[in-house]
């Protein structure tokens, strides 16, 4: 059962079954010529929102040491997760600029309009990693199952090759279980990580 909150806006009721604390351990399973990334590691997911029309994302990840203890930092990234759809004059930005027109209070009717050919709705999730790469994921989200795909990747100067990826979300039993694909440091994109979390709030 999803207890979603009263003042949730309409354009995040395809992602409410995100929202809340999610932790967990997974494990890095990725091969580079002769080198061989594994590992098991715990992780810790965040999705929640503020009044606007986007989910608030962070998630952070420790190596497991040989006891299961949290022993070393991984990645950490945050971002921003929202339904596609053409942006009007009664909204912010670009920057700090205000709205031009009033707001525009959507209901569940305007929302299941976004829907797409396949039956669910277009994403697009901006996040930025701590190791200086910045992704666009362009995806769907359809019921309790989210696809996504880099369409844009940006590194600073002192960041490693990191070229594309692929992620799938999906809410099997009541856990969060996740998977990302990479292509990363010259290999082309291959399975790298996968998790399963439960939520703890």
């Amino acid at each position: 059962m999803i207890d979603l909150p009263t003042d949730l806006p309409a354009d995040l009721a395809p992602l409410s079954w995100l929202l809340g604390v999610w932790e967990g351990t997974g494990v890095i399973d990725y091969q580079v010529g002769d080198t061989h990334f594994e590992g098991e590691f715990s992780h810790r997911v965040s999705f929640s929102h503020d009044g606007g029309p986007y989910l608030n994302y962070s998630a952070s990840a420790f190596l497991a040491s040989s006891d299961g203890t949290p022993s070393r930092a991984l990645n950490s990234e945050t971002g921003f997760w929202r339904l596609a759809r053409p942006s009007t004059a009664a909204e912010p930005g670009p920057g700090l600029l205000p709205p031009r027109e009033s707001d525009i209070v959507r209901t569940a009717d305007d929302v299941e309009q976004l829907r797409n050919a396949a039956g669910g709705f277009d994403l697009e999730v901006a996040l930025v990693h701590s190791d200086g790469v910045s992704e666009l994921y362009l995806g769907q989200v359809k019921g309790p199952r989210i696809d996504l795909a880099t369409d844009a990747v940006v590194r600073t100067a002192s960041a490693r090759h990191y070229a594309a990826a692929t992620r799938m979300y999906g809410l099997v039993e009541g856990h969060l279980l996740w998977a990302w694909d990479i292509a990363a440091l010259g290999r082309e994109l291959g399975s790298h990580a996968s998790a399963r979390l439960a939520k703890v709030s």
